[in-house]
């Protein structure tokens, strides 16, 4: 079931990013949009990434590889989609590509592993 979580969180992020690219290309301002393409890439790489991983996480350090990746470009991507939409800071981004990295370094971790 985690797995699936994760594949469907992944197809739930690529489809929102594809709303956001689309969004950034024709409604916004052009001095955000740089901003907004950059949370729009993030999530939609991100996403693919863990609809084609999630098949493939069999142990604990896998999905918690595969978690880290979907909270980290939440915060990440969330963060300044927040800073746009809301007019927030942006405090939790760096957290997010911390996360994201430390995510993909245990996804190598239980590579080695298998």
């Amino acid at each position: 079931m985690p797995s699936r979580a994760m594949a469907a969180g992944g197809g739930v992020l690529a489809g929102a990013a594809v709303a956001l690219f689309a969004y950034a290309a024709h409604a916004a301002e052009p001095q955000v949009q740089a901003s907004l393409h950059s949370a729009a890439l993030f999530a939609f790489g991100h996403g693919i990434a863990l609809a084609a991983l999630a098949p493939r996480a069999a142990r604990r350090l896998a999905l918690a590889a595969l978690a880290g990746l979907l909270l980290g470009t939440l915060l990440f991507s969330g963060s300044l989609v927040c800073a746009h939409f809301f007019g927030t800071s942006t405090p939790l981004a760096p957290w997010g590509g911390s996360l994201m990295i430390l995510a993909w370094l245990l996804w190598a971790a239980d590579a080695t592993r298998r």
